[in-house]
């Protein structure tokens, strides 16, 4: 039986098997404007602000995590999801402060779509968390913590599919958080 605490646009959710995910940084089902287009931190021209994101009750075995945060409506705008944070996580940890993606040292962060020609920036500046930006209405994002049971050997400038090559056969356990930003 499947424990549900969380609903499609909360701060807390809870997996299967327990594993808990939440943020701070979303209130009454939105993300906070400051960690998008209408914040004040950018890195060239793109939000960057990185949300706030706690979790609790690994599964005993877990030897590091991955996060990505996707943006699955702006498929009918740009013709694919906009993953907007990839980043691999020591096993350690479990919190990532508020602008994490530019001050955490111990994170390993992959390129997400600001790197296509629809964002223009390089793959050193796509590799770092960037901000909701919806172009036509309201999106959800999709925040999604993996649980790993094996310390993923990718750099920096990694490619979502490499992540999803590298934790095949490796998840734990994981754990869905959604929220919606406004245009």
């Amino acid at each position: 039986m499947k424990k549900i605490i969380s609903v499609a646009l909360t701060t807390l959710s809870v997996s299967a098997l327990g594993f808990t995910l939440e943020s701070n940084g979303i209130e009454n089902g939105y993300i906070q404007e400051k960690y998008g287009k209408y914040g004040s931190q950018t890195l060239n021209g793109v939000p960057s602000l990185s949300l706030p994101l706690k979790w609790n009750n690994a599964p005993k075995n877990t030897k590091s995590y991955a996060l990505v945060i996707e943006d699955f409506d702006a498929i009918p705008v740009t013709g694919f999801s906009w993953i907007h944070w990839v980043t691999i996580i020591p096993g350690t940890t479990t919190e990532l402060k508020e602008n994490a993606s530019l001050e955490n040292k111990d994170i390993i962060q992959g390129v997400n779509s600001w790197i296509s020609k629809m964002g223009g920036l390089n793959k050193s500046d796509a590799s770092h968390f960037g901000g909701p930006a919806p172009p036509d209405k309201a999106h959800t994002y999709t925040i999604v913590l993996y649980a790993l049971d094996k310390n993923l050997e990718l750099k920096s400038g990694f490619y979502l599919n490499e992540l999803y090559k590298e934790m095949e056969g490796h998840i734990l356990d994981k754990v869905i958080l959604k929220g919606n930003y406004n245009k």
